[in-house]
């Protein structure tokens, strides 16, 4: 490890390590830091078809390919009394191969991203855990104080910081720029199962959104390789956690009032620990600063519910990566220049936001939506693919917002 670079990445998850991969790529000198060991676990496990151009520019399509990663061509909807919506088939909608995504184990995948970012230039080192980003006077940050694995502490300097830490936010939590959504205080418990029942033929791989039956929760129904299956329930953060039952006992509960999901986990075992997350839906109020700038779930995080939070790190870190380029080369690293981009992307991420609270008004019903309004259909495959950056991707809610009006004022009388 030197002691300067032109960028310091903290973080190398998919934000991270994309950002590191591309910046280096163009010839500047990175170092990535990640404070646990890789492979890591983590959660996230479905990709949004729009992934693909991450990928594509990344140089991991061919490796994507040949990987054990379950292929995800659609995500169908399942209602509280158990009934199967159709499913939205993305390459019924678009024919193209950037139609068809992964179902990812996240410590592989993200692992693939990081030896990725080494073999494009950057810099490499995980169980290395930064202690803080180094501001100077003016509060320009200037690099980060790290310890390495051999528990010594070091000083790397760099032109730019960009902080991909995830749900841990270092700058964000530092500068106090972090708040939680209150419409959207939730919480998640999930667990794997070893024999599910799937969907059959090319629907395999699909992502499955069930309801259960008061649609108080909902669960997450994804397929991984090896016949192991991720399912997870998520609901109001007072509504799960806040009961006399045991986190196990409550993940047993909601199972058994989810009627699509029983017949699926009928014959099947469940395999490894229960795992929990709450409140994890937050934005920041200031996205980028003298000298830094932040990307992926330490710049915010939406909702599992469209699994956009992989797709939206991915495409956070390209933008990003190419500004600091740009900045880089023009010697100009200010908080107006490093997040130049920071505003188109919210405005994009803002329709996946619309559709969070769609699915979450419970007298809103997206079949009878859409058996109203079947020419929205390509509209609402373009928003569960991921394509959200182009005008006319919100065209939709200008049919949906009223009925949602009505449904919200229903749900509070």
């Amino acid at each position: 490890m030197r002691d300067s670079y032109d960028v310091v990445v903290i973080g190398a998850g998919p934000a991270g390590a994309t950002a590191a991969g591309l910046i280096a790529q163009s010839g500047h000198s990175v170092l990535l830091l990640e404070r646990e060991k890789f492979p890591r676990f983590h959660v996230g496990e479905s990709l949004m078809p729009e992934t693909y151009w991450p990928l594509q520019r990344l140089g991991l399509l061919e490796r994507m390919g040949k990987s054990q990663f379950v292929p995800k061509h659609s995500v169908q909807f399942v209602t509280s009394n158990g009934r199967d919506s159709e499913p939205f088939r993305f390459q019924d909608h678009d024919p193209r191969e950037s139609s068809v995504t992964w179902q990812v184990e996240r410590a592989d995948f993200d692992k693939m991203l990081f030896d990725r970012a080494g073999e494009l230039g950057a810099d490499c080192f995980d169980e290395t855990r930064v202690l803080e980003v180094v501001f100077d006077e003016s509060q320009v940050a200037k690099g980060v104080r790290l310890r390495t694995r051999d528990n010594m502490e070091q000083v790397v300097s760099s032109r730019v910081v960009i902080d991909a830490t995830g749900q841990q936010a270092l700058i964000a939590h530092s500068l106090g720029l972090k708040r939680v959504d209150p419409k959207l205080k939730k919480a998640a418990i999930w667990g794997y199962w070893k024999g599910a029942i799937r969907e059959e033929g090319i629907h395999a791989g699909a992502t499955l959104i069930l309801h259960t039956v008061e649609k108080n929760s909902w669960f997450w129904f994804i397929p991984l390789s090896g016949d192991v299956t991720s399912v997870g329930v998520v609901g109001d953060n007072d509504y799960l956690l806040k009961r006399d039952s045991s986190t196990e006992d409550t993940y047993a509960e909601e199972i058994s009032i989810c009627p699509g999901l029983q017949p699926r986990l009928a014959s099947a075992t469940r395999v490894g620990k229960i795992h929990v997350a709450k409140e994890y839906s937050y934005w920041t109020t200031q996205q980028a600063g003298d000298g830094w700038v932040l990307i992926g779930d330490a710049l915010g995080f939406i909702d599992p519910i469209y699994s956009s939070g992989v797709y939206f790190a991915m495409a956070m870190a390209e933008r990003a990566a190419d500004t600091v380029i740009d900045c880089l080369n023009s010697n100009e690293c200010s908080g107006s220049k490093l997040g130049a981009w920071c505003g188109e992307f919210r405005n994009g991420a803002n329709w996946i936001r619309k559709l969070v609270d769609a699915f979450y008004t419970k007298d809103f019903s997206f079949g009878s939506f859409m058996r109203e309004h079947p020419e929205f259909r390509g509209n609402l495959t373009d928003l569960l693919i991921g394509r959200v950056f182009y005008d006319g991707a919100g065209d939709i809610f200008e049919e949906m917002d009223p009925v949602l009006s009505v449904s919200s004022a229903n749900s509070v009388s």
